[in-house]
């Protein structure tokens, strides 16, 4: 988890209605996250060739009312049905590339990349850390970047919201983290310049058993959300 601070101007465009931007102490993030679904069932059924696979997305933090949520700028992952699904089912921003990824740890030290793309278009994202993992204290930014419970997304114009059940996530605060590659091949050009330059703060969570849930409409009106 690379974490970015960066100007509310730059999201803005890409709150959905009936959301606003969620601010930790004064400031909006963004979040260019890579991960694994493992184990993966739809409507408690297993697809043959999709239980196992890897995303990175580039998300930022809302809320609408109490409920604190994500919005994806853009999800990457390396199978075509999956991208179909989300798209139809949620509404969210999800494009196809081959992918690949490296867990590793050796002597205390624990390695996690995830890279996406070929040839020159080939980018990547890597945290070392040599920390303990820990239950984030509440207030924190690893509690704000980790506890969003809720997604939100554009699906035929209308805002879709979803809800993400999982435990509380342990993470270990990284020693070094960074993006190389060219993002423009991925990103808009703002977003490019953003994750160019070294994160704010970078996480590695250990993850758990997750529960997506159906999506459901909360607005009428047109969405605002701007071009990926």
């Amino acid at each position: 988890m690379l974490n970015y601070a960066v100007d509310p101007a730059l999201l803005r465009p890409f709150v959905p209605a009936g959301t606003e931007l969620d601010f930790h102490e004064g400031n909006t993030y963004a979040s260019l996250i890579g991960f694994q679904f493992n184990k993966t069932r739809l409507l408690d059924r297993a697809v043959p060739f999709h239980q196992s696979f890897e995303e990175v997305n580039l998300r930022f933090y809302v809320r609408r009312g109490t409920r604190r949520g994500v919005v994806f700028i853009r999800e990457l992952v390396p199978k075509v049905a999956v991208t179909a699904i989300a798209r139809l089912a949620y509404g969210e921003n999800y494009s196809c590339v081959p992918m690949s990824h490296k867990l590793q740890s050796v002597a205390g030290r624990f390695l996690a990349e995830y890279s996406w793309g070929v040839g020159a278009a080939r980018c990547t994202i890597t945290a070392t850390t040599t920390k303990e993992p820990y239950l984030p204290e509440q207030g924190s930014l690893s509690e704000f970047i980790t506890e969003h419970y809720w997604g939100y997304a554009i699906r035929n114009g209308r805002t879709v919201e979803y809800q993400v059940d999982h435990p509380q996530w342990q993470v270990r605060e990284a020693d070094t983290a960074q993006f190389s590659g060219d993002g423009s091949r991925f990103y808009a050009a703002d977003f490019a310049r953003l994750i160019q330059e070294p994160p704010d703060s970078a996480f590695i969570a250990e993850g758990s058993a997750v529960t997506v849930f159906r999506g459901t409409p909360i607005s009428s009106s047109q969405s605002n959300a701007g071009t990926i």
